[in-house]
């Protein structure tokens, strides 16, 4: 008998723009989509200072637009980044709030666009729905194919020395997104194995995700997945491949949809807190989290890890479980040959801090239900074993 179907909901920002060298006509862009002219573009130093930026504020300067640039993000950022560029924005006077770079500064944009508008404070906006009233106009531009921050509604802040937070609402939608991905031709061979294998978590963890699993997450997570698992490769050995870096960027924007609407489990859940305590990149850590989360979720998620290794490998007449262990295996030398490090130890975290980092996982509640398998204090210290 066929199975009847759950209502579901799939929430994603009211315009994207696929073009590469987009950034170079911003101003003419940004004309067109709104009438205001104060911008803020939220972006971190590196790209500020290796002139990145330059074509699109030379556009914006030409079609009469006022920018202001807060480049004092970091990774992980904290809550006074935040603070501080949205005190620069209210003394700019900004009307439109950009964030241009890596899932940091996307997601600072996120929140400044909302705290320059409202007055809740910011302790009230932690958990899911707790923003009220709307925002200034977002726009998000990426130059990382990995977070997929353009096309989500999640902002996640460290709170205090090894803790981070997330803030879930539908006004992070951004409102305009613009996929250029001549702005990712800089970014080195180790970050663009670490993005991309984090937008392929994004995409598997969607697609296995306990609660709001969907048949239109499912289509962008297997598309996401075929298109980063087709060029992650070439994108590490040649950064200049035009083709390999717009595969990369839709493919990242599509699992950001897919885990924006049934969200990610116990890789990101783990990976959490070796950003917190030893402050690793994000899409470092989930790299380093996913083969021994994949070989523990074997037991729930083998025909659904089956059904991307038809995605990825290509179909085959193997059982579910030779299939399954057919996707893991492939992930696993796909990590291999990107190039990114494979074990905790190679990243320099210590074996006596296993027992804090499983603890500190155990908070991640938020993420921790969504896993199609249930992960307790014990089996997060296990798999912080196995990836040490």
């Amino acid at each position: 008998m066929t199975e009847l179907m759950k209502a579901f909901s799939f929430d994603t920002p009211g315009s994207t723009l696929v073009e590469w060298g987009g950034a170079a006509r911003m101003g003419e862009l940004l004309a067109g989509w709104f009438p205001a002219r104060r911008l803020l573009i939220v972006t971190d130093k590196f790209l500020h200072e290796a002139g990145l930026l330059e074509p699109a504020k030379a556009s914006l300067a030409a079609h009469g637009f006022t920018v202001s640039v807060f480049d004092d993000v970091v990774a992980d950022p904290p809550e006074a980044v935040l603070m501080a560029c949205v005190d620069q924005g209210r003394a700019a006077g900004a009307e439109i709030v950009m964030g241009l770079g890596g899932g940091s500064s996307m997601d600072i944009a996120k929140l400044v666009a909302v705290m320059l508008v409202s007055q809740q404070p910011l302790a009230e906006l932690y958990g899911i729905g707790k923003v009220t009233g709307g925002r200034l106009p977002l726009v998000q531009v990426p130059t990382t194919a990995g977070t997929g921050s353009e096309v989500t509604n999640i902002t996640i802040l460290t709170t205090g020395e090894t803790t981070k937070m997330g803030i879930v609402s539908h006004q992070l939608y951004a409102d305009r997104v613009l996929l250029d991905a001549e702005l990712t031709i800089g970014l080195p061979p180790v970050q663009t194995a670490a993005t991309g294998i984090d937008a392929m978590v994004h995409a598997i963890e969607a697609y296995t995700s306990r609660h709001k699993k969907n048949l239109l997450s499912d289509l962008f997570a297997r598309e996401a997945l075929r298109l980063l698992a087709r060029h992650i490769v070439a994108a590490c050995q040649d950064g200049t491949d035009r083709a390999a870096r717009e595969g990369m960027l839709i493919g990242a924007n599509f699992a950001g949809q897919a885990f924006s609407n049934s969200p990610v489990g116990a890789v990101h859940a783990l990976a959490y807190p070796l950003g917190g305590h030893y402050h690793l990149p994000h899409g470092l850590t989930n790299a380093l989290m996913l083969g021994p989360v994949l070989r523990y979720n074997m037991t729930a998620a083998a025909p659904l890890y089956a059904q991307l290794a038809d995605v990825v490998a290509g179909p085959s007449d193997e059982g579910t479980q030779a299939r399954a262990a057919t996707f893991v295996s492939f992930m696993e030398d796909l990590m291999d040959r990107s190039g990114a490090p494979r074990r905790l130890r190679d990243v320099n975290v210590t074996e006596d801090s296993l027992p804090l980092l499983a603890r500190s996982a155990m908070l991640q509640t938020r993420l921790l239900q969504n896993n199609p398998v249930e992960v307790d204090e014990a089996a997060a210290l296990a798999l912080y074993r196995q990836a040490f």
